[in-house]
């Protein structure tokens, strides 16, 4: 028995009916929005570059996928940033936060090696191998690993709502904002920034949880004490 043709969608027929879908449609446009109006008005003046961001103990670096093993080339512009602010005295201890939920992938320690190669010594790093999103990164910077002050190291298109996040999270923050080709990633990454915004909003209001919080880390504090190379 054949199944039965699914039925098109009909534009209402007059004139007032079609009008008030319209207006449907745009105030629908309207919510969809207001996360990211929220996110880019919210967070403006803590964004700052590597040339002038102020000096903060620690800079969180979030992670952003693996190529083989190796960070991504988006990955690697925000690692050498933070390289880059060690090797000025801006920083002094680098917090990679990444996700290891499977024993094969593991961004934190591809993030740590990454950064010994540029310089930054392995005991001024810190890893945490639970940030599997934006969310539970500044929860777990600020509940596990006890950092008040941060620099948040992203892409330009993702910063303003890890800033927004963290402050959320009662990480005082400013933002630098890694500028990248705009390529098929980088549109693809704004892009899903205005869905993430909505995500972002929900996290703020609700707060939940991560994913796995477990217990307080001494790892930033004895970094900070650790010989500076």
């Amino acid at each position: 028995m054949p199944l039965p043709k699914p039925r098109r969608p009909r534009l209402p027929r007059t004139r007032t009916g079609r009008r008030r879908l319209v207006q449907a449609v745009m105030a629908g446009c309207v919510l969809a929005l207001l996360p990211a109006t929220w996110l880019y008005v919210g967070t403006g003046d803590r964004l700052r570059t590597t040339a002038d961001v102020p000096r903060t103990e620690v800079a969180v670096v979030f992670g952003a996928g693996l190529w083989d093993g190796e960070p991504s080339p988006y990955l690697a512009h925000r690692l050498d940033a933070a390289a880059t602010l060690y090797r000025e005295g801006r920083i002094e201890v680098v917090l990679v936060t990444g996700d290891n939920s499977r024993e094969e992938y593991d961004e934190p320690d591809a993030m740590r090696a990454y950064l010994t190669r540029h310089g930054v010594p392995d005991a001024r790093i810190v890893s945490d191998y639970a940030g599997f999103d934006t969310w539970d990164s500044c929860v777990r910077a600020k509940k596990i690993f006890g950092v008040e002050e941060a620099v948040l190291i992203s892409q330009d298109f993702h910063i303003r709502r890890a800033l927004a996040l963290c402050r959320a999270a009662g990480v005082s923050s400013y933002g630098v904002g890694v500028a990248a080709e705009h390529d098929v990633t980088w549109y693809y990454g704004g892009t899903r920034e205005l869905f993430a915004a909505g995500k972002a909003a929900l996290d703020v209001v609700f707060r939940p949880d991560p994913r796995f919080l477990g217990p307080r880390e001494p790892g930033v504090a004895r970094a900070l004490a650790a010989p500076r190379g």
